[in-house]
């Protein structure tokens, strides 16, 4: 039978994405054909799968890690947030409906279900399978609607560890209490335990250690260092930080930002969310989940105008995916596929109309700038784009043009484009260095294997 081993947490953002990437990679490199699965992720980074559909960006960075390309049954439902009281649910990476947020857990036993058939056609694939949860593990009020994360553990029989971030503080109340507060038969599939994002020597924690395993009972897996040296997709816009206030390129930061990672290989990036003073270089709107809410938004802010007056002071602007649809004439919206506003008129920054239709546009593909710049890209959008004047931002790989430039404005509906040093250099004449993701994986598991216990970490793989 395949093996499976779960990462759960004591809280969001402790580290689970990071130590199930480097679980997958660690196998990976011992020869173990090995893939990652999270039954329900909640994220607008998405990426495209290889047989159509999308999955939540940090599944397809752990397929990556297993030298794997994405595929829809490695996150079978994830939500994507659209407002504060509703999302679109993808089921096997399609749109499968837009869901109240009062009214998600009335489906929970078909989702589990749906869930459950994915794990089972993928994990008939591979040796090993190593799951994600999500949130907390021990969140009381979900605990018999959840799909992601013990209950799920508990059917396929996975080993579990329980990963805490010391950083934040109260590594010992989350972690006792965690385990506390689960169910015997849930408190039994927990193997070991992680404390993550430790600064200084961890030897100054072995008393920590000790008191730790005498009271729940289980080993640890590792105290494992806080490193700026391994950078990995992020999953949702908590992980933004404030920016660099000295950065040339700002950033438009959305309510419903989605794929900010295309910014990534950006050396820095001041995050704008109303009017500053300052004269950037490039000001770049990123891509949303919610176009026109997200363009009322900015006019809220007067951030509108802000953008004029930083193009009128000589600024490039880019806007990628939604950021592009926000720069064009109009945008509609006459099947309410992301808003009941109907339409709204646009930037007016280039000569370009967007209407926004049901069926999503998925697909990875090839693409080459006007200066010959090839690079990787990939699509994830409801809108057609239609055009009257500029030049094409690239052309993809079926010979057809993408997005459009007018002056120093251009907008384009690949995702990944600014990740190209090549089309950094061309576009916006940044120097930007190539990400080896590779040598980053590797090193990752070189991490892991570093910090952990080795008995422990053998145990739970075996």
């Amino acid at each position: 039978m395949t093996r499976a081993l779960f990462v759960g947490g004591t809280a969001s953002h402790v580290g689970k994405s990071w130590f199930t990437a480097a679980l997958c990679r660690w196998l990976y490199l011992r020869g173990v054909r090995v893939a990652p699965f999270k039954a329900q992720n909640m994220s607008n980074n998405s990426y495209p799968c290889i047989e159509g559909g999308e999955i939540g960006r940090s599944q397809a960075m752990q397929a990556e890690a297993c030298n794997l390309p994405p595929m829809a049954d490695m996150n079978p439902v994830l939500l994507k947030p659209e407002s504060a009281n509703g999302c679109q649910v993808v089921v096997s990476g399609r749109v499968w409906r837009s869901v109240p947020a009062e009214r998600y857990q009335d489906h929970s036993t078909t989702l589990m279900h749906k869930a459950h058939q994915a794990y089972q056609r993928i994990s008939a694939q591979f040796d090993c399978m190593v799951c994600e949860g999500a949130g907390g593990v021990a969140e009381v009020n979900l605990m018999d609607r959840d799909i992601t994360n013990l209950r799920f553990a508990e059917r396929i029989g996975a080993r579990t560890v329980l990963v805490a971030d010391i950083e934040r503080g109260g590594v010992f109340a989350a972690l006792v209490g965690t385990m506390q507060l689960l169910p015997p038969r849930h408190r039994a599939l927990v193997r070991a335990f992680a404390v993550n994002r430790f600064h200084g020597n961890a030897r100054l924690f072995d008393d920590g250690v000790r008191f730790l395993e005498n009271r729940l009972g289980i080993p640890c897996l590792g105290v494992f260092p806080f490193t700026r040296d391994i950078t990995l997709d992020d999953e949702d816009c908590l992980s933004i930080g404030p920016g660099d206030d000295y950065a040339d390129t700002a950033a438009i930061r959305f309510p419903r930002i989605s794929n900010f990672t295309d910014l990534r290989a950006l050396p820095a990036v001041a995050w704008i969310s109303k009017p500053v003073s300052r004269q950037y270089k490039t000001v770049i709107l990123p891509g949303t989940k919610n176009t026109i809410a997200d363009l009322l938004w900015m006019r809220e802010q007067n951030l509108d105008y802000w953008i004029h007056s930083q193009h009128a002071g000589g600024a490039r602007i880019v806007g990628i995916c939604g950021g592009y649809q926000m720069l064009g004439e109009s945008i509609e919206d006459p099947d309410a596929v992301e808003s009941q506003h109907g339409r709204a008129d646009g930037l007016g920054l280039l000569p370009v109309r967007t209407v926004l239709q049901p069926d999503k546009i998925t697909r990875v593909l090839e693409a080459t700038t006007p200066g010959g710049a090839s690079f990787r890209a990939y699509e994830i959008h409801m809108g057609r784009t239609t055009t009257n004047g500029g030049a094409p931002f690239a052309s993809i790989e079926d010979g057809q043009p993408d997005g459009c430039r007018d002056g120093n404005v251009m907008g384009t509906y690949l995702h990944g484009a600014l990740e190209s040093p090549a089309v950094l250099k061309e576009m916006l004449d940044i120097e930007a260095c190539a990400i080896d993701k590779s040598a980053m994986y590797d090193k990752l598991a070189e991490w892991l294997e570093q910090h952990a216990r080795k008995d422990v970490l053998e145990g739970l793989a075996a």
